[in-house]
Parts: C-alpha cells; structure tokens; sequence
C-alpha cells in the first residue's frame, strides 16, 4: 500500500500520459489496493469533516443523500448511485483526459482541472451556505483525493478500471446504509 501511496504521490508532481502494460488480473489487482487506499484516505478525511459538523459548520440533514434515501427506494438508490453515477462521472471526468496526451503541458493542466471540477461538483450534495463555501475544500476533499485516484487509474489502465473503483467505492459506501434502511 504505500509503494502503491508513493506511486500516486510521485505521478501527481508529474502526470504523464503513459498507461501502463499489465494483464487484466493485474489490473484488477491494482484497483482494489486503490480502493483500500480510497478507504483509508477518506477515513481520516471523515473523521475531520465530523469535527466540521460537530462544531455546527453543517448537518448530514443539508446533504444531497438525505434527500436521496427520502425519494427513492433502496433499489433505486442503489442504481444511481453505484452504477449511473459512477459511469457519468467517469465519462465526464475522466474520459476526456486523454484527450490532452499529445501535450504533456496541456496534459497536466486537463489532469488537475478535471480532478478538481470532479471534486467541487460535490459541493453541491450540500445545502449552499457562506459556511459550506468557506469550509469546501474540507468538505471535498474526499472527491479530490477519489478524483486523484481515479485520474490516475484512468490513465494507467484505461477507463474501464476508473469506472469500477468509482463504482466499488460508492457501492461499499452506500450498500451498509441501505441494509439499514430496509431493516
């Protein structure tokens, strides 16, 4: 995990567009030690953005999921949220990336500003406040980090790769919520 930690860090000071050759086992292998590093980086993450909301910075009732889970039954939730979003994000996100990889000046441009619109779009799973604004890059900074990590396999390993962790990540999140839900 952290040779794959330092690999991330290493990339992120010089992006380049250069996918890498491996098998789809390999593959696969690669995204879910991202997905545990996902996990772990937004745990801590987590863990300062409930001190946020203790100090009364936000409540989880101003957020887009509490919305969610009053519309739409589980089911549904969880189609939108593991398999459309995952999907029309990446698409949007990440599927032009490539696009950049004739320039590499152009490219680290394209890389850093799709990972930081993919990250403040959350900003508006809340409900719009100064205080939100103020505190926002806390507050997406998981997104930012997931959108690092997604870039990264995007380019690496192709689209395909970017588009399940996405989905792993929001349906390991989401599927517990749910379970409880139906209880």
């Amino acid at each position: 995990m952290e040779i794959l930690l330092r690999t991330i860090v290493g990339y992120l000071k010089n992006p380049t567009c250069t996918p890498l050759e491996r098998s789809v086992s390999e593959k696969l292998k690669l995204v879910f030690k991202t997905l545990i590093l996902a996990f772990a980086i937004a745990f801590i993450l987590s863990i300062l953005i409930s001190i946020l909301e203790s100090f009364g910075v936000f409540t989880m009732d101003q957020h887009a999921t509490t919305q969610l889970f009053k519309d739409y039954s589980p089911p549904i939730i969880f189609l939108l949220v593991a398999i459309v979003a995952p999907v029309i994000e990446e698409l949007l996100f990440r599927g032009p990336i490539t696009w950049f990889c004739n320039n590499q000046s152009r490219f680290k441009y394209a890389f850093y500003g799709f990972t930081i619109l993919f990250g403040y779009i959350h900003i508006f799973n809340y409900e719009f406040t100064p205080k939100i604004l103020l505190f926002s890059p806390i507050l997406v900074a998981p997104q930012l980090v997931l959108g690092v990590l997604l870039g990264y396999l995007r380019v690496k390993l192709g689209l395909v790769y970017a588009m399940l962790l996405h989905a792993l990540f929001n349906a390991t999140l989401i599927v517990p919520s749910l379970m409880f839900l139906d209880s």
